[in-house]
């Protein structure tokens, strides 16, 4: 019963410190997309540690588990495990309730799935009574949507047929390539499929609030996203382009203001964007993006090692 326990202790450790050590390094700002591949390899981590501890957990307390799990292994492997001794309800105890999280975790990725699906169907319903298909045009093709509207803004509707979405205010506030910028910085989220990254973001935070990486996970994607879909755009036309294009959007906001604490997020790009600090170089980047990819490595061979060291 040793592996399932270190699993469940080396989930519990990644979940606490993976985010205080993240916080407080200085790269990410630098290297969004780099950023983006690590938080998803160290939740990838965790849910790994969680799901191989809860097996060999299920294993232990339960003979049919285990023989299924074990079918083609030598009687040698099994006994590398060590699954018979001193499991007893300690590990039918642990299988039960990292299942019943498994299940909510999938219980809240399907209902944050559908809630998309429902907004999204509800806003292309709308975008089509406002902006009604042209004579001729095909409605599974992507489109440019301009809606009347006083407010500058611009967003993208994802879906089986992208709409690219921009307010009469926002064409005319926008000067120049600030336009195309937007459109740019917009078509970066769909590319990278960015809606997916929040919703699974989103979904383990509200099932699991009290876990440090899963709220830190969340809130870091929707700021890396939109750092990512600024890089894109800004090496099209420009880091002033992209930040003058933001100030257009958002100055009528307030969010510029002193106390637009749930709009810091946009000055701050623009500062970003402005203060154009240089990329890390491609062999950093490389190293970043290897480690990273290591890392759900390492409950596998926590998982594994015993076994293959039977074998030799």
């Amino acid at each position: 019963m040793m592996v399932p326990a270190a699993l469940l202790m080396l989930g519990a450790l990644t979940a606490v410190l993976a985010p205080r050590l993240l916080a407080r390094a200085q790269w990410p700002e630098r290297e969004p997309v780099v950023a983006l591949w690590v938080w998803q390899c160290v939740v990838g981590a965790v849910l790994l540690c969680f799901g191989l501890s809860m097996l060999l957990s299920a294993a232990a307390a339960w003979q049919a588990v285990r023989g299924r799990l074990f079918a083609v292994a030598p009687h040698g492997v099994v006994d590398a495990y060590a699954l018979g001794a001193s499991g007893g309800p300690w590990a039918a105890g642990t299988a039960l309730v990292l299942a019943g999280g498994g299940l909510w975790t999938a219980a809240m990725l399907t209902g944050e799935v559908l809630r998309a699906r429902a907004r999204r169907r509800a806003q292309g319903s709308e975008l089509l009574e406002r902006a009604p298909l042209l004579p001729g045009e095909d409605p599974a093709g992507a489109r440019l949507v301009v809606l009347e509207g006083p407010r500058p803004d611009a967003w993208w509707l994802p879906g089986a047929a992208p709409q690219l979405v921009v307010t009469t205010a926002a064409l005319g506030r926008l000067k120049g390539s600030q336009l195309d910028a937007v459109m740019a910085h917009e078509q970066g989220h769909a590319t990278a499929r960015h809606d997916w990254l929040l919703h699974c973001s989103r979904a383990l935070a509200r099932g699991f609030p009290q876990v440090p990486v899963f709220a830190a996970f969340e809130a870091e994607m929707h700021r890396l996203v939109e750092l990512a879909a600024d890089d894109m755009a800004s090496r099209r036309f420009g880091r002033l382009t992209v930040a003058l294009a933001l100030v257009g959007l958002n100055e009528d906001r307030g969010v510029f203001a002193a106390s637009s604490a749930p709009e810091a997020h946009v000055p701050q790009r623009v500062r970003r964007l402005l203060s154009a600090a240089p990329r890390l170089s491609p062999g950093r980047r490389l190293r970043l993006t290897a480690l990273a990819t290591l890392v759900p490595a390492i409950p596998l061979v926590v998982a594994f090692v015993p076994g293959l060291s039977a074998l030799t």
